[in-house]
This record gives structure tokens, C-alpha cells and sequence, in this order.
């Protein structure tokens, strides 16, 4: 099979083609693109118009390029997902239709489906481990606790979660909520951060934490991974799988977040258009290993995008 995933954040909009047989998933072309589809929803409740148009045009893009791959190999399957944002949004479905008018038919997905599918996509890397799984997006944020397992060879694990829960706390969305200086002011640092400790506290209340590593995906992480190693140009290869200890997290943390807007655009490793919202990523990852008492985390490229993939070689529902 070859299988073309959309997923539409909050944030960026992002797309994965790749060919899916017994020797497992090769990935045929996989393009990125900081969108702020979410931008003001938190306020407005809605997606703006010039969000949706560019947006719109992203996707009109990757239609494209599905086009053009399915040249080669046909495409046979496509699965456009949109996340946080839209489910934020009254007016989700003008989004629907301008997506659907151009051929691409999108999904707006539950929070507890994007875990799943997020947990799918990043523990099929950690076979056998138990893991704690955080997506840090622009909208909402994922915790999971579970692991996948499966026979030598098999090419879709069996995922097991012990638990998993949606928050509506982002990166985006704190931004908008409490970062309004340029930087930050200590204050407003603080009273983000004790949002998002109280907003996370409940999953951890009663957890089972006896985890073999935390597992973080989405731009916060891997760009705390090219910030660190200086990675100019971005190298997935040496950013997914990577750990990052809690003292080179907050090197990093601490250092971008003192920044104003305009230097942190320049840092190497991180994407200008992410350096807006990378101080309240860090600060969402922050409290996720506080409140979790693990001093590191393992960061991960293969995320609802890959999910995506492998759900869909599945097949179909019974």
C-alpha cells in the first residue's frame, strides 16, 4: 500500500507519504509547513479567515505532490486529519469545505483519537518498553500510558494504553493566554506554568509512573534537540530517538526563553516561525517531567502522522 497522512495542527500542517508492505513502512516524502491555523482561536472561537487561507493553500500543495507520487506508485489511500484547532472552532466546517472543494476530504478527530493514534505512531519505535507519551501541540497536549507489543516481524504493534487523556493546554494557546511581553516577564512565565502544572496534575494523580522512558513528540522536543546540537540544517535522522537530559533541557530552555522574539528567531536549530511559541512549549514539556519526577526524555519523530500510516494498513474495520 501506499498511504498519503495530512494532519492538521495548530501549528503546522504536515504531510507523510510511505509505502507500507511486509518489510515495514518507507517513507516516500514527508513535507512540513508552520501554518497557524489556530491563531486567536483560543480568544475568537474561531478559525480566521487568513488562517484558512493559508492553510488552505498548504494543503492545496501536498494534494500536489500526492498527485505526483501517485505517478509512480498509486496512492491508495488518503487521510487528512485536523486536530485541536478545528475541534476549537465554530466554524470548523467553512474549513471542511475549502478542503473538500480542492479534494481533500478532512476529519476533524476527538482529542482521545489523536492519543490514540499519536501513541500508535511514536510507540511503534519503543517496542516492549513501557512508555509515558506526551504530544505537546499548538492546541492541546496528549498523555499517554501504555506500550506496544508484538510478534518479531509483525508490522503493526498491538498498542496497550493504561491511560490517556486530551488537555486543552498548548503551546499556542498559552502563548495567547499568558506570554505577552517580548520576552516574557518572570510573572507571566510563572503563571503559565502554574496553569499548565495545574491543568496536568489530575493524569498523574493516580498513574502507575514505573515507565522505562518518557517518550515527547511535536516541535517543542525536537527543536530542544536541534537547539542543543546546534543542527544547521534540521537532521531528523539525529533528532528522533535522541535523549535529552533534564540539565540540557533546561540549558536550553532557559536560554531561549530570556530571549526576545527577535533572537530567538536567530538561534540554529530552531524554526523562526516556532520560536514564537518554543518558550511555552518548554514550559508544557517542563511540567510533564515534573510532574512525572523523570529527569529525561526521549525525543521522537514518528508521531500521529506515522498512526496514521499504520492504522490504515490495518484495514478496514470489522
Amino acid at each position: 500500500m501506499r498511504i498519503a497522512a495530512i494532519d492538521i495542527g495548530t501549528v503546522t500542517s504536515r504531510l507523510l507519504v510511505a509505502d507500507v508492505d511486509a518489510s515495514g513502512v518507507q517513507t516516500a516524502l514527508r513535507r512540513s509547513a508552520i501554518t497557524d491555523l489556530g491563531v486567536g482561536v483560543d480568544a475568537t472561537g474561531r478559525l480566521a479567515d487568513e488562517a484558512i487561507e493559508r492553510t488552505v493553500d498548504a494543503i492545496a500543495s501536498y494534494k500536489d505532490l500526492i498527485d505526483e507520487c501517485g505517478t509512480q506508485t498509486p496512492v491508495d489511500r488518503v487521510t487528512a486529519l485536523a486536530t485541536s484547532a478545528s475541534r476549537d472552532a465554530s466554524n470548523a466546517d467553512e474549513f471542511v469545505a475549502r478542503l473538500h472543494a480542492i479534494g481533500v476530504d478532512l476529519s476533524v478527530i476527538p482529542g482521545h483519537r489523536e492519543a490514540e493514534l499519536s501513541f500508535l505512531g511514536a510507540s511503534n519505535d519503543f517496542r516492549g518498553e513501557d512508555l509515558l507519551f506526551a504530544d505537546i501541540g499548538g492546541g492541546s497536549t496528549e498523555l499517554a500510558l501504555g506500550r506496544a507489543d508484538a510478534p518479531a516481524g509483525a508490522l503493526v504493534p498491538e498498542v496497550s494504553m493504561r491511560s490517556f487523556h486530551s488537555f486543552d493546554v498548548g503551546c499556542r494557546r498559552m502563548t495567547e493566554r499568558f506570554l505577552h511581553a517580548d520576552p516574557p516577564s518572570e510573572s507571566e512565565y510563572a503563571e503559565a506554568r502554574a496553569w499548565a502544572l495545574d491543568q496536568l496534575a489530575p493524569f498523574f494523580a493516580d498513574a502507575d509512573l514505573h515507565v522505562d522512558r518518557l517518550v515527547a513528540v511535536a516541535g517543542t522536543p525536537t527543536s530542544v534537540v536541534a537547539v542543543r546540537d546546534a543542527l544547521v540544517p534540521y537532521d531528523s535522522s539525529r533528532v528522533h530517538k535522541a535523549q535529552v537530559s533534564r540539565e540540557q533541557f533546561d540549558d536550553v530552555k532557559t536560554r531561549l526563553s530570556v530571549m526576545p522574539l527577535s533572537e530567538r528567531m536567530q538561534v540554529p536549530g530552531i524554526q523562526p516561525k516556532r520560536a514564537g511559541v518554543f518558550p511555552a512549549g518548554a514550559l508544557i514539556l517542563d511540567a510533564v517531567m515534573e510532574l512525572a519526577g523523570v529527569d529525561s526524555f526521549t525525543a521522537c519523530e514518528s508521531d500521529i502522522l506515522m498512526g496514521i500510516v499504520l492504522d490504515a494498513a490495518r484495514g478496514p474495520a470489522e
